[in-house]
């Protein structure tokens, strides 16, 4: 067992294969800020709970095991985006990407083979194959020996009481079987689950950190729009006054799509002067796309000989683990969009497609000319894009907010935010809580919606979400004007619309008035592995009734955000962890450690405020211009001493990594006074409720 850096050690077993999501790494451990972490007040030096004579492995023609003790009471965590359950203690893990799987299994749009526990630690398996992992499912053979019980009367015949889950009473095993491989790096992260979760995202280099547009609020437009439609839109929602930062354009776009060229097509021809004038009126577009390059791409050719073996939908799947594929792909990117103004890319359709009719996978056994095989690169392809995506822009010195369908394994510094249209209101908010174990961001996007009570309760959900996403691609106008797609398609406005316009306006606008602190809580993920968007599990590690709730999550230092789904009705039960809470809507307060009913109109969302905290709120703004200034109100909480940081730098580009990055403390002192040291140092807050 080595020692990788503060609180993280790595076992070596014989001989690892050459393609692995560390050995293709391109963002360097934190290794400052982890030491930073060991030196933070109070805390004891970082301590496994498990040795190396605890871990056993073994070789078979099958491939790997690697075998862990589990106690009876470990709760298991991680593994990715995972959108049908959250505690994964007594449950098989199968880490395969795949586009929409139909039972609780582990495969996800971005499965990762990293789990936490609480008993202390977190493991990451070091490779792209699709790895079984046995989190206490069994016992090995003869523990169960003494066992004699018989005639035991059933007390319900149902398969839900047949097959529910059942804690074992047993020490069992954690089991991980990872196929093909010849030898194996496990790493190992010491700590709680908060601890665990930032060890994790700072040896994945720290967390992203978008530009304060794409924080903003996201549109996608009607998959038939041509450039006349989406001018109309774009203009609708200024005069609208609906705040709305991005547009983005769906497969139309392309002069052919599935497989893609990557060129203009004839419903854009003046797309250049569309683009200006967009960003003049304060928008910012982003493109889809996918990875399959159709024969009339103009670098076609030049990826031919650096494409696997085998095609999708008639187009090359490109081989991003090459030097030329890389570059091919990521210079026109460059070339072509970026520098023209496009602020970021929607990949679609690179997560595989198992139970899919349209099948856009290609077979396990492809061969890619770097040496990976088709099983490597379904993992792998996700995270390849996305680092050289964001190596295009970076070389443009231009942040992006992206879109992706695919991820994995140390995907925590890149700014892609996972997204999928297949699952319901109540998984889309469970993916935010269990991706944010793993080092991802996920958007609950608002698609198809059964009536106006349920657009809103998904759009309060965005609201509070790393992504404020709008996906409209099915319907050519706004949601908030016609729910129904079909009655949408033919032009036929909702009598209503006035009500429901009004309402999300308001919404959008809370998220506006969101975004500074949103983007402290971005800037402490980038510098601390917080994540903005957690479960409670992560920010009350030791609370065990918070443990399971896969319905709430904290939004940034401060926020607990309760959603509501169409099927909840008005009413829900929320949990508070222990300490005083305040409504952040309304002048009550809490007493935690206890759960409580609470009830919404479809228009608002509970939202609670932990006691003894500042709350920076912004004016909204309709969009963030190049050099924005948010004037800022303080919400104070609690009584006593409190602080609050917000950070500022251009928000747009990557300056920040020689200049740094400029600090604004709000401060609270023992009689309530509000104070901003240096306040008029700052260029882009004005504060509106201080003393001085």
């Amino acid at each position: 067992m080595k020692k990788v850096a503060e609180g993280i050690w790595k076992i070596t077993y014989e001989t690892p294969e050459q393609f692995t999501p560390v050995s293709m790494r391109e963002h360097k451990i934190a290794e400052e800020e982890l030491e930073r972490m060991g030196r933070e007040e109070g805390k004891e030096p970082a301590v496994l709970p498990l040795s190396e004579n605890d871990i056993s492995f073994a070789k078979s023609a099958r491939g790997i095991t690697v075998t862990l003790p589990m106690k009876t009471d470990e709760d298991i965590f991680g593994f990715g985006l995972q959108l049908l359950s959250l505690n994964a203690a007594g449950r098989r893990r199968y880490i395969k990407v795949n586009s929409d799987p139909k039972m609780d299994t582990g495969e996800s749009h971005a499965p990762v083979p990293f789990y936490i526990s609480t008993a202390g630690y977190g493991l990451f398996v070091d490779t792209y194959r699709y790895t079984s992992f046995y989190m206490g499912t069994n016992t090995e053979r003869g523990i169960s020996s003494g066992k004699k019980e018989v005639n035991m009367p059933h007390k319900e015949f149902s398969e839900s009481a047949l097959y529910a889950f059942k804690r074992a009473k047993e020490e069992r095993k954690v089991i991980i079987e990872i196929p093909a491989a010849e030898g194996i790096e496990l790493y190992l992260f010491a700590g709680n689950v908060k601890e665990v979760v930032r060890r994790y995202n700072l040896f994945s280099g720290g967390g992203c950190l978008p530009p304060m547009w794409g924080l903003g609020m996201w549109y996608r437009v009607y998959g038939g729009s041509d450039e006349n439609h989406v001018k109309r839109l774009a203009d609708e929602f200024r005069e609208d006054r609906l705040p709305v930062d991005v547009i983005g354009l769906e497969p139309g776009w392309h002069s052919h799509s599935y497989s893609c060229t990557y060129e203009w097509s004839y419903l854009f021809p003046n797309h250049q002067r569309m683009t200006e004038e967009l960003k003049d009126e304060g928008y910012h577009i982003n493109l889809w796309e996918h990875i399959f390059v159709y024969p009339a791409a103009p670098f076609y050719e030049d990826l031919l000989p650096n494409s696997g073996d085998y095609e999708v939908w008639n187009g090359l799947v490109p081989d991003f683990a090459t030097e030329k594929a890389k570059n091919v792909f990521g210079e026109w990117h460059e070339e072509q969009f970026i520098k023209k103004g496009i602020t970021g890319f929607k990949l679609d359709e690179c997560d595989n497609s198992d139970f899919n009719p349209s099948n856009w996978s290609f077979p396990d056994s492809t061969v890619f000319p770097s040496g990976m095989d088709g099983e490597q690169m379904h993992s792998a392809v996700g995270m390849l894009y996305q680092n050289l995506i964001f190596q295009s822009f970076k070389n443009q010195d231009v942040r992006t907010l992206s879109q992706v369908r695919s991820s994995g394994a140390l995907a925590a510094p890149l700014p892609f935010v996972l997204y999928s249209d297949l699952y319901g209101h109540k998984e889309f908010i469970r993916g935010m809580v269990t991706s944010s174990f793993s080092g991802l961001l996920w958007a609950p996007e608002v698609r198809d919606c059964a009536n106006g009570t349920d657009l809103l309760r998904r759009v309060e959900t965005i609201v509070f979400s790393p992504q404020a996403l709008l996906n409209c691609w099915r319907i050519p106008n706004p949601p908030w004007k016609q729910v129904n797609i079909e009655k949408n398609l033919d032009n036929e406005l909702m009598e209503d619309r006035e009500y429901y316009t009004d309402a999300c306006r308001r919404l959008f606008e809370l998220r506006m008035s969101l975004l500074p602190y949103l983007y402290s809580a971005f800037v402490e993920y980038h510098e601390k592995g917080i994540p903005p968007v957690r479960a409670m599990a992560i920010d009350v590690p030791e609370d065990i009734e918070a443990r399971n709730i896969d319905d709430q999550y904290f939004f940034g230092k401060d926020l607990l955000v309760c959603p509501l789904t169409l099927e909840d009705g008005n009413e829900r039960m929320v949990y508070l962890p222990a300490g005083r809470w305040h409504d952040f809507f309304r002048d009550r307060v809490y007493e935690g450690g206890q759960w409580m009913k609470v009830t919404a109109e479809a228009d608002e969302i509970p939202v609670f405020v932990r006691d003894n905290s500042l709350v920076v709120l912004a004016k909204p703004v309709l969009f963030v211009g190049e050099k924005p200034v948010f004037e800022m109100e303080i919400r104070s909480y609690g009584e006593g001493e409190a602080e609050f940081t917000l950070y500022e730098d251009d928000f747009t580009s990557f300056q920040y990594e020689k200049q740094g990055i400029g600090r604004v403390v709000v401060r609270r002192d023992r009689e309530g006074n509000l104070t901003v040291p240096g306040h008029k140092e700052s260029s882009q807050y004005r504060f509106l409720n201080i003393c001085s």
